[in-house]
């Protein structure tokens, strides 16, 4: 199932919040849940998400038709092919940053490296 750019960030936002929300709790057998006007006033003042509320309305929409979102007493909840697409995108992301981790924590090689400087 081929998703937009758009909708990848927000069904991986989606289970960012989940993951936060639930963290204190992961010890107890209660989940938290959101509904959609919480979540989208929450992605609206992250500042990083500049779609307007009426955008993210559609795009919540369009998960659910595809069927990786439902509802369940007006609040949002993963379908289980939803949860593994949030899987595979943790997947991607988290290969990034590995990448930015190791360059932080290497050290530099002992040998010299050969740079040009370029104008």
């Amino acid at each position: 199932m081929k998703l937009t750019k758009t909708e990848r960030l927000i069904l991986y936002s989606l289970g960012q919040f989940y993951r936060q929300l639930n963290q204190p709790l992961e010890e107890k057998p209660v989940k938290l849940r959101t509904s959609k006007i919480v979540f989208i006033t929450f992605l609206s003042h992250s500042e990083i998400i500049t779609k307007t509320e009426r955008a993210l309305y559609k795009n919540l929409e369009s998960l659910e038709k595809k069927k990786l979102i439902a509802y369940e007493n007006r609040m949002i909840r993963f379908t289980d092919e939803g949860l593994k697409i949030l899987e595979k995108i943790g997947g991607e992301i988290m290969q990034f940053v590995e990448i930015e981790k190791f360059f932080l924590r290497t050290k530099k090689p002992s040998r010299e490296f050969q740079t040009v400087i370029s104008e």
